[in-house]
């Protein structure tokens, strides 16, 4: 059985066989990609992408097998090369260490992380006399899963999982209520902040308030990524290529982490849906107000649906309408809004076996395009560069 789950995966995502399906233009926005439903194992699911930056840094995947569903979220920053690596490498890996243990576990997932953290490293190493700003590019790294009836939950920086579950029928309480399953990994949350100050406790600018915002040495928000090398190694601030790229930081040790936040536990009847995204979505709308969004429409195109809502409360802050936003091109469109991915997965605990059956025969992937603008399904890693 835990072969028939995982040699799959190596087919999708060894060998790239799965490029992005459905439809591009939302509503006329030549910058929104969707896939409005598809099912797995246990019921359905929905994505949907809308680009802002020049090139797209989010980058997303969805792995469905007879018994599972992997679901990825990668929000880059610094640039699009790291989130589109871990697009390549980290399912692939999750596959061996699963194949080699019996099976997901945290431990699993951890080595995962670790080994594409690792191989990125080695892309660093390699890039840098040519491409000096690669040691700064990183990505958030947002990973959930379900087999056998238990979801994980794994991640970096602060893309978010969110569960949807039914609640108590009151006045008082929604019928469907937001749990967070994920830790946003942002020195803007307080308790964030405060682990990072201790761990340097000899450096009072480690964490400096700046262009309206936390930042980690007055940089980046997030404290856990894949990449950003030169706040991870110092020696990268040191070697003189890197030193001709821009103003480097001292550093005395790694600001930042590649170590994720994992959230193990068995699925329970009243859950009903869960959501993966990046931050460009809970920027815009909170944890309850997306539940109960997917509560309240259908399941077709309801990643679509959020996206679109959330550009929606984007232009009301600019005292605009979606429509003006959709007419603004890539790059100038980061001013209003970054890019938002969307995974909606739908958990169907009520199906007879019969009907959860006939869905466990198909196994499919769907990856969203690696650059919305010029609808590019994938890329070979000269491609990170070119």
């Amino acid at each position: 059985m835990l072969r028939s789950c995982y040699r799959p995966l190596e087919r999708c995502f060894g060998f790239r066989c799965c490029g992005g399906s459905g439809g591009g233009g939302g509503g006329g926005d030549g910058l929104l990609w969707h896939t409005d439903l598809k099912s797995h194992a246990a019921g359905d699911y929905s994505i949907a992408v809308a680009q802002a930056n020049s090139s797209l840094e989010d980058q997303s995947q969805v792995f469905t097998s007879p018994s599972a569903i992997y679901v990825g979220v990668y929000d880059g920053h610094g640039g699009p090369e790291a989130s589109r690596f871990v697009n390549k490498h980290l399912f692939p890996y999750l596959q061996k260490f699963a194949t080699e243990q019996g099976g997901l576990s945290a431990d699993v997932i951890r080595k995962a992380f670790s080994a594409t953290e690792e191989e990125f490293l080695r892309l660093v190493k390699r890039s840098l006399p040519v491409r000096p700003q690669i040691a700064s590019v990183g990505s958030c790294c947002l990973v959930g899963a379900i087999t056998n009836d238990v979801l994980y939950v794994a991640n970096l920086g602060d893309s978010r999982a969110v569960l949807g579950r039914q609640g108590s029928e009151t006045k008082k309480n929604p019928v469907v209520v937001a749990e967070r399953l994920s830790t946003d990994h942002n020195v803007g949350v307080e308790e964030v902040r405060k682990e990072v100050e201790a761990l340097h406790p000899d450096d009072s600018h480690i964490v400096v308030y700046t262009r309206g915002v936390w930042r980690i040495k007055g940089i980046i928000q997030v404290s856990r990524s894949i990449g950003d090398v030169y706040l991870k190694k110092p020696e990268f601030i040191r070697d003189p290529i890197f030193q001709q790229f821009g103003n480097p930081v001292p550093l005395k040790r790694p600001v930042m982490t590649a170590e994720p936040s994992i959230l193990i536990r068995e699925l329970r009847p009243q859950d009903l849906f869960l959501i993966f995204a990046s931050d460009g979505l809970w920027e815009q709308l909170s944890d309850q107000a997306v539940v109960e969004i997917v509560s309240k429409y259908p399941r077709a195109g309801i990643a679509k649906r959020l996206v679109r809502t959330a550009i929606q409360e984007a232009a009301k802050k600019r005292e605009m309408r979606y429509d003006d936003i959709k007419k603004i091109d890539r790059g100038i469109r980061r001013h209003f809004h970054d890019d938002i991915t969307v995974v909606v997965v739908f958990l169907d605990h009520h199906e007879s076996s019969s009907k959860r059956r006939f869905k466990q025969h198909s196994v499919g992937c769907t990856t969203a395009p690696v650059d919305i603008y010029s609808m590019s399904a994938d890329a070979s890693e000269e491609d990170l560069f070119s």
